[in-house]
C-alpha cells in the first residue's frame, strides 16, 4: 500500500471529510440553538436580528445547509457520490439564507462577513467541488 494512502484513498481525503462533518454538525447545533428562545440572549444584536426577522423559507433554507451539509459529509466519509448531490442543495440552503441575510440591510462588520456570510458559501462551494474531485479519482462512487 503507497504510505500516501487510508483504505485506499488519500489521507488528505479523511482529514478534509473529518473537519468538513464536524463544520456542518457545528451549524446543525447552531440551527439547534436558534430555535432557543433562551440561548438567542448570548447573540449579539446583529445576529438575533437575523434569526428573529427570519421568514419560514429562510429557516427552511438554513436547515437545508446544515443538514444538507452534514448528511453529505457522513456521505462522504461513506465513500458515496450521492454526497454531492447534498452539497448542492447546501449551497442552495446557503444562498436563499444568505438572500435573507442580506436582505435585512444590517451593517455588518468584518468578522461577520466573514464568519455569516463568505465562510458558509466557500465550505459549501469547495466540498461540491472536493466531491467530484474525490469522485474523479475514483475514491467515492
Amino acid at each position: 500500500m503507497n504510505e500516501g494512502n487510508v483504505g485506499g484513498v488519500h489521507w488528505s481525503f479523511w482529514i478534509i471529510g473529518a473537519i468538513a462533518l464536524i463544520w456542518n454538525v457545528m451549524g446543525v447545533i447552531n440551527y439547534f440553538v436558534q430555535m432557543n428562545p433562551d440561548m438567542l440572549a448570548a447573540y449579539r444584536e446583529s445576529e438575533r436580528t437575523i434569526i428573529e426577522g427570519r421568514p419560514a423559507w429562510a429557516t427552511g433554507a438554513f436547515a437545508i445547509a446544515v443538514f444538507g451539509g452534514t448528511l453529505g459529509c457522513l456521505l462522504l466519509l461513506l465513500r458515496k457520490s450521492a454526497a454531492y448531490y447534498l452539497f448542492i442543495a447546501s449551497l442552495l440552503g446557503v444562498i436563499l439564507t444568505m438572500i435573507h441575510t442580506l436582505g435585512l440591510g444590517i451593517d455588518f462588520g468584518l468578522g461577520e462577513i466573514l464568519g455569516i456570510i463568505l465562510m458558509p458559501l466557500v465550505v459549501a462551494a469547495f466540498l461540491i467541488w472536493y466531491s467530484k474531485q474525490a469522485e474523479s479519482k475514483g475514491w467515492i462512487s
